[in-house]
């Protein structure tokens, strides 16, 4: 029996490790397609300010966060910034793709 609790208790603290791991990789993720638009000219430096600024806020809410609850984030605060990765890439994604391009980019190949 204490085998098995042992298991589980592992198992649960691996499955919230990853998903803390997940919100740290889609951030980075999220930067690299915010650098990506802006160095092809897909992203206006107004688009790219503004995108910018909100992935900005997501982040000192990770790490304010994490510092209230001693590093780590809640159930509850993983899900809330779950949504708010999923807004923030929708809108990066419409931005990207809109009519919108900074006149001095390079033509895309």
């Amino acid at each position: 029996m204490k085998k098995i609790a042992a298991i589980a208790l592992s198992t649960l603290l691996l499955a919230g490790t990853a998903l803390a791991a997940e919100v740290d990789q889609r951030q980075a993720d999220q930067q690299a397609r915010i650098n990506q638009g802006e160095a092809s000219g897909q992203l206006t430096k107004k688009e790219a300010a503004n995108v910018e600024g909100q992935h900005k806020a997501i982040g000192h809410e990770i790490k304010a966060d994490r510092a209230a609850n001693g590093g780590k984030l809640t159930k509850g605060e993983k899900k809330t910034i779950n949504k708010q990765q999923n807004k923030e890439s929708r809108k990066i994604h419409r931005k990207k793709h809109n009519a919108a391009k900074r006149p001095d980019a390079a033509p895309a190949k």
